[in-house]
């Protein structure tokens, strides 16, 4: 019998699955993860076990977003049937991996799409089928990240069931999904972002999104694109994150503003035809500053005032919902040229009462 943890965690780690479902049946297999309420094997979702390696790490790796804790298989054994020497957790591991194994049921790989995957023609087939966000976990999930009113004038819908891969090599999963188109400057719909939600809830780890090793994507041509949430005059505000903007846009709902979704899309961002200022929420952090310095300097070549927005926090999304409403506020009006004040910020106050 083996006695060495280290040997017997890989070995159950290897059986990831197996052993959740016989030591932690209460819960239940939602993507690459166990969910279940805690190790001792309650009902519920606050823990989560890896049943795969990936760039996370190691399979059989439990952690429960509720009280922190975390460790491997050998705890689950130990926690879920109350054992205390490890002679017993040792024999009892050893004892299940003697028992035969049945194959999980895997979700089937769905038919081959009509057109190529990733496709302009596939974001734009994904926008159509999705619906509106009212009412659906979508605004749930922003209004539990501050975000009380979604101003995004119809550039958001909501999919139950959006088909996730975490690798060629894996079956395809299905998430309820935030689905995000991206535009042109013409308004033409060139790709969309899907970020993948919990449906059992929100909690301090993944702040609502799903648990799976990448719950955002994009597809489709992003390059000079962006989500965009109101039409531009002369006057824009453009950052990274889609939950960034509509945090401005919760403060400043009559200002246009665009999520290029990324760093570097964000500096090759295209700029509108007629546009006088151009307000960069910047993330802070070293690529936040590389950003900033690039589309400034893009814009003045253009002729277009670039005046910096700066979060005291991460972003802007983060000091929302850390600092609330009327904080963000206040710090807005500094930074905002007078009559930007004037146009939308006052406006947004009218707005939000």
């Amino acid at each position: 019998m083996p006695r060495e943890p280290c040997e017997l965690a890989r070995r159950l780690a290897r059986e990831a699955e197996a052993v959740c479902r016989h030591y932690l049946s209460n819960g239940k297999r939602e993507g690459r993860y166990w969910l279940v309420g805690d190790v001792h094997n309650t009902p519920g979702r606050s823990m989560f076990v890896r049943l795969q390696e990936s760039r996370k790490g190691p399979a059989g790796k439990w952690t429960d977003a509720a009280t922190g804790e975390h460790g491997d298989l050998l705890d689950v054994i130990r926690e879920s049937l109350g054992l205390r020497d490890f002679r017993e957790v040792a024999k009892e591991a050893t004892r299940f991996l003697g028992l035969p194994r049945t194959e999980p049921e895997l979700v089937s790989k769905p038919d081959r799409p009509a057109v190529p995957a990733g496709s302009q023609a596939a974001a734009r087939r994904l926008f159509a089928i999705s619906s509106p966000i009212q009412g659906t976990l979508v605004e749930r999930y922003l209004q539990r990240r501050g975000i009380a009113y979604v101003h995004h004038g119809g550039s958001l819908r909501f999919h139950p069931r959006c088909y996730y891969r975490p690798d060629e090599h894996l079956p395809t999963e299905t998430w309820p999904a935030m689905i995000a188109c991206v535009t042109d400057l013409d308004g033409r719909i060139t790709g969309v972002h899907r970020t993948w939600l919990d449906p059992g809830g929100f909690d301090r780890i993944r702040l609502g999104k799903a648990p799976i090793d990448t719950p955002r994507r994009a597809m489709g041509d992003l390059l000079g694109n962006a989500v965009r949430f109101g039409v531009v005059d002369d006057v824009l505000a453009a950052g990274e994150g889609i939950e960034t903007m509509l945090s401005l846009r919760y403060v400043l709902p009559t200002m246009p503003t665009a999520a290029a979704l990324s760093a570097n899309h964000l500096s090759a961002m295209l700029l509108p035809s007629g546009l006088r200022r151009l307000y960069i929420a910047r993330d802070a952090d070293t690529a936040g500053d590389t950003v900033y310095a690039v589309l400034a300097q893009r814009a003045a070549d253009a002729g277009i005032e670039a005046i910096a927005l700066s979060p005291r926090l991460g972003d802007f999304n983060e000091d929302l919902h850390v600092f609330g409403l009327e904080v963000l506020r206040a710090a807005l009006r500094i930074q905002l040229v007078p009559e930007d004040v004037a146009r939308f910020l006052h406006a947004s106050t009218v707005a939000a009462e």
